[in-house]
């Protein structure tokens, strides 16, 4: 087993990245790993490295982020490739941490917020829209026939003034429109006091 690191390598996309990882590894040929390398651990951790930065060139940040495992599964073949002439198997490459530049944390987060604040906006104004259209196919209703209207304009009224204490200034055109009868049977209908 080794740790081994990849500092400042830039992803495909060009982000600079810190990758920390660890290599294990299984000697099945001792004879193999003395004779056919000098120093088999030190060869191990500078292939890993190297196989390490060749792996975030090749990748986006994203992947690099999201898919750790597959990464490490990547790396895994590639030094078992090279260790398996000198009696060693490497059985698996773990990605520890992949670690970005502080201010680019903080664009990224920057950009995850106005992404959310979009998707806000965009859900609000479905909903403006769909109110709107109900609006429409009620205001049709209502075009052809004055009484649904009184009724509904009655129910408002009814709705407004039915808590105690409320008061509702309701133009006397209206009143009359809607044939209640005047201010007394307007303030009747919703149980309030006229002064």
């Amino acid at each position: 087993m080794a740790n081994v690191s990849a500092e400042s390598t830039l992803t495909r996309d060009t982000v600079p990245v810190n990758v920390d990882a660890i290599v294990f590894w299984l000697i099945w040929n001792a004879e193999k790993s003395i004779l056919e390398v000098q120093d088999f651990t030190q060869a191990i951790m500078l292939s890993a490295q190297t196989a390490l930065r060749e792996s975030i060139g090749r990748h986006e940040l994203h992947q690099m982020v999201a898919e750790r495992e597959l990464l490490g599964q990547e790396l895994a073949k590639i030094l078992d490739a090279k260790t398996t002439p000198w009696g060693i198997t490497v059985q698996s490459v773990e990605i520890r941490d992949v670690q970005i530049p502080p201010a680019l944390q903080d664009a990224m987060s920057r950009q995850a917020q106005a992404e959310r604040e979009r998707q806000a906006r965009i859900i609000l104004g479905q909903a403006e829209k769909e109110i709107a259209e109900s609006f429409n196919q009620a205001s049709l209703i209502y075009a052809n026939n004055p009484t649904a209207l009184h009724l509904r304009a009655m129910n408002m009224l009814y709705e407004a003034i039915k808590e105690k204490g409320s008061m509702v200034i309701v133009p006397s055109s209206a009143v009359e429109t809607m044939g209640l009868g005047g201010l007394m049977g307007t303030a009747s209908l919703g149980g309030a006091k006229v002064q």
